[in-house]
Order: structure tokens, then sequence, then C-alpha cells
């Protein structure tokens, strides 16, 4: 097409660019269609019952609660992967209090705050709970791994293989590249699942790889799976949460989260991957036993 003078020259090009956008957008939304309906059965909701006990200043005070979070499941068997966070949120909180108190000038030894997970159930798409348990731990990615205390089973009685996420079908995103986030909303909208278009603001390459996305999605369910367009796994949604002291001395203490040293972040898939054997060989706790907080030893070896 010619264009006779610039003023019109520059209208064609314009023209040109807003009409790529509608068609951008497309492809985004079918993508995550797609994803829906592919994945959609292997993203569940995890019950957890928790119970707490705090103890400041001579003050001690215990509770009880039950909560959601979202899961991934990443094995046939009905492996599936949480926030570590989520199950014991006793660690983030007195981590954060801790730092709060330091900030003021205050002593964080005088603080205790302890969690224990009492009860986990798998929920699955069609409402079936599965009693499970945590496996395995990693404290440093934010990992829980719960495994079904029994294998599921279909109406004939037979062993069940749950749809999975294949976490060997993965992908390296680049900046700015467009992604799909997967997640299964709460009980009052009935846990139906959610399909978010979200893009990478963050590659971190040391010490480890990871993805950010921008702050808009940091609210969205820790242990949701992230995928690309074409529907590979990048990986999933946990808590980045550093060890080290900030400098945070103002302000609500969850305003910012990266200031208090935590972020939400995209755990790479072959990270989620690297300790998927040992969960799955590891040893079902007994219901009297307390599970530990850290990885259980290697099948063989004492810890």
């Amino acid at each position: 097409m010619k264009c006779s003078t610039y003023v019109s020259c520059l209208a064609v090009a314009v023209a040109g660019v807003w009409a790529t956008v509608p068609a951008q957008a497309d492809d985004a939304a079918k993508a995550g269609r797609d994803i829906l309906a592919k994945y959609q059965n292997a993203v569940v909701t995890v019950k957890l019952a928790i119970k707490q006990s705090m103890s400041m200043g001579g003050r001690e005070s215990k509770t009880e609660s039950k909560t959601e979070t979202t899961g991934t499941i990443i094995d046939p068997s009905g492996l599936t992967v949480v926030s570590l966070m989520t199950t014991d949120p006793g660690s983030a909180v007195k981590e954060a209090y801790a730092r709060a108190m330091v900030a003021r000038g205050g002593d964080p030894s005088e603080l205790k705050f302890e969690s224990e997970l009492s009860d986990a159930k798998i929920v699955l798409a069609d409402g079936t709970e599965l009693a499970a348990n945590v496996v395995l731990r990693d404290k440093d990615l934010d990992l829980a791994y719960l495994r079904p205390s029994e294998k599921p089973v279909e109406a004939g009685k037979r062993a069940q293989a749950l749809p999975y996420v294949d976490l060997a079908r993965s992908a390296k995103p680049q900046m700015l590249d467009q992604v799909i986030v997967l997640n299964r909303l709460s009980k009052v909208a009935n846990r139906v699942p959610a399909v978010s278009v979200g893009r990478i603001e963050g590659v971190v390459d040391k010490p480890r790889t990871f993805y950010v996305l921008g702050q808009a999605m940091w609210s969205y369910a820790l242990g949701a799976p992230v995928f690309t367009l074409d529907g590979r796994l990048v990986g999933i949604l946990f808590l980045r949460i550093a060890r080290t002291q900030t400098d945070q001395n103002n302000g609500f203490m969850f305003s910012n989260l990266s200031q208090w040293g935590m972020m939400p972040i995209i755990l790479p898939a072959s990270d989620v991957g690297d300790e998927v054997k040992q969960a799955l060989e590891a040893k079902i706790p007994a219901a009297e036993e307390k599970p530990s907080s850290e990885k259980p030893a290697l099948p063989g070896k004492s810890e």
C-alpha cells in the first residue's frame, strides 16, 4: 500500500501496530484455554489443619486452624507439591515478626512461634478427598511433597492414575515472555480452575535460577504451575525467603514482601523434579509420629 504524505504513512503504520494487538491477545487467550483443558485436573486444592502456638513476654496462645492451598500433582501416583510455608506458616511468620522486632530494637529471642500440620487432604477436581502426608520438605526451596496415604482407586476398586503435570516437558522463558498461570480458586468460588496471563519480569541466575512475575500477580496462589504459551511447564510458584536481616524499619510488615526478604517466585520445573524419586520412596510417617521439618534421610541411611 502506497501513501502520499507523511501523515498518511504514519496513520497506516499506527493502524498496522494496533491491528496486531488483538491478535496477540487472542493467542494468549487460546493458549490459556488449551492449557486449562489439558491440565486443570492436575491442579488441586489441598486442605490443611494446622496447630499453632505463640509465646512472647510470658504470654502464650494456642490455636488450631483449617485452611486451603493450591497444589500441583506431578506424578500419576498423586504426588503433589505445595508451598512449604502453607503447611508450616510458623516459620515465615516467626521470621517476619523477628525482623520487625529487630528493626524496632526488640529482642527476637523472646518470641516463640511453632506450627504443626495435623491433617492434610488432597481434593481432586471431582471433589474426591484423599488423605495425604508430607513425605519430604525442602526449606530452602519452600517445597513440600505430599503423597496420598493410600493409592487412589476408581469405583471398581482399581488403582487409578491421576492427571499430572509432566516436569520433564519444561521450558526456559526469556524476559517479558508471556506465561500462563493455572490456579484453583477457593471454596467460596466452588474451587473452580482459573487462568491468568502474565509476563516474566525478572530472571535471577545466582545462586540458583528462578523467574519473577510482575508484582500485580504476586497475590496468585503459591503452588500454582506456570506454563509458556506452547504448553510447556516453566515451573511452580513458591515463596523465596531471604535468611539475612533486612533494613526495613517502618510500615506494615507485609506491605512490601520483598523488603521483608520474601518474594513469590517461579521455581524451575527441574528443581521441583530433583527430589521426586526420594519423595516417592519416602516412608509415610505413622499417625503418632511428628513429621520432621527438614528433608528426611535417604532410604537406607540414618538421619
